[in-house]
């Protein structure tokens, strides 16, 4: 197989929040293994890069790091030669949009064509107006986890009021762009078979464009350890609190179900809940104040750590494309109960106990039923096991994409022969 020089392009890659950094980190690291050149552009938040990986940032305002109007203002004006994308960026920004998508395809693409030299573009997820120029110059494959309507769809339902509702409407606008430049994509990856027919259903791109590669995770951190002891009250689950679209609702309703049987129960919340929002306000209100507590920023050793040492790990999404905790818990030999969205049911390859989305006394009658009979959870942990060893190692994850890139390559140099 060819040795390849790769731009992998991602408009932001926390790397201790959220998938998108996670997926940057282990891909790059993972294709760099067998052999390509693999050249990182990102705006911020950054990236934790790889050794060997070579990294560059697309520099924007970074409006996003403050809520805060003044300091906002303060780094607009602050910015040295402004051109019409700052000014871009500020605006829509001030009208409550999200415009870094756009702009970091536009300043990206600008750089990339300028530059030339590689032989494919890998784009995570920005599926903005720059990107349909790049793919003119270059190979390219969109990398994109689920399509933004559906965060788009629940956001809409679980908003209150007429004014969330239109400010709701302002922060996704850029679906519309989204929405352009997805059929006009040549090949798209996207990380389950549930992700692909909603690309289909709500971008109208054509099947035989996506192509389905599950992600990985690093199978060398995330392993049971038998010199954690496991806390028979602990429950954990990863949730950014505050967005409806993972359920955490849910599961705090449940909790208080399940202390009426077993009161010493905890819960863990891998996420950080807005300061006196909705998350915050259901937990005083169902008196679970000191029972949910929540961490943060920690790395994937750290997390490591705290699903080795929790009896059990819930999952109560209403939408993923992929779902990096539940592989995780489970690959930390961790039993799971995760909601039967079609998703969570196919990475998960029936290894778990599922509830309906939204029912909390289900899941609590779950919860319940693990602690009467454990040994029943602990079989579906240990075979889940042999399902994660097999479906989720990034070194296979990276083989699949080498063939992808090599067939897309073939594929651009035949259509300008």
């Amino acid at each position: 197989m060819s040795k390849y020089k790769i731009a992998f392009l991602s408009y932001r890659s926390d790397p201790l929040s959220g998938g998108q950094g996670i997926y940057v980190y282990e891909l790059s690291k993972a294709l760099k293994k067998l052999g390509h050149d693999i050249h990182i552009f990102s705006g911020p938040p950054y990236p934790k890069v790889p050794s060997g990986v070579k990294f560059e940032k697309i520099e924007n305002l970074d409006l996003f790091e403050t809520f805060n109007l003044n300091d906002r203002l303060k780094k607009f004006l602050q910015k040295s030669n402004r051109d019409y994308l700052d000014y871009y960026e500020f605006f829509v920004t001030l009208i409550g949009g999200f415009p870094e998508m756009r702009t970091f395809g536009v300043r990206t693409a600008k750089l990339l064509i300028q530059r030339g030299g590689y032989d494919i573009i890998l784009d995570n997820q920005s599926l903005s107006y720059g990107i349909l120029a790049l793919q003119k110059d270059f190979p390219l494959i969109e990398i994109l986890h689920h399509p933004i309507t559906q965060d788009y769809k629940y956001d809409l339902i679980f908003s209150k009021g007429i004014i969330q509702r239109f400010f709701r409407h302002r922060w996704y606008s850029f679906l519309k762009m989204n929405k352009f430049v997805a059929p006009r994509l040549k090949q798209i990856i996207t990380p389950s078979a549930a992700s692909k027919k909603d690309i289909q259903k709500d971008f109208k791109v054509l099947a035989n464009k996506i192509s389905v590669i599950h992600n990985g995770i690093d199978l060398q951190v995330f392993k049971p350890d038998k010199n954690i002891e496991r806390k028979k009250f602990k429950l954990i689950t990863v949730a950014s609190a505050d967005v409806p679209l993972k359920g955490l609702d849910t599961t705090i309703k449940a909790m208080q179900r399940v202390k009426n049987s077993f009161p010493e129960v905890q819960l863990l919340v891998i996420g950080k809940p807005k300061e006196e929002g909705h998350t915050q306000r259901l937990i005083r209100k169902l008196g679970l104040a000191g029972s949910v507590n929540f961490k943060s920023n920690l790395s994937k050793e750290d997390l490591a750590k705290e699903y080795q040492s929790s009896s059990l790990a819930i999952v109560s999404s209403l939408y993923e494309g992929f779902c990096f905790p539940a592989i995780e818990a489970q690959a930390c030999g961790t039993p799971l109960i995760s909601s039967n969205i079609p998703t969570l049911s196919e990475v998960t390859h029936g290894e778990a106990f599922y509830f309906s989305p939204e029912d909390s006394e289900e899941l609590a009658n779950l919860v319940c039923n693990f602690y009467k009979r454990p040994d029943k959870f602990q079989m579906k942990a240990d075979s889940a096991l042999i399902s994660i060893e097999k479906n989720f190692n990034w070194d296979d994850v990276a083989l699949k994409f080498e063939m992808a890139i090599a067939r897309t390559i073939k594929e651009f140099k035949n259509a300008h022969f």
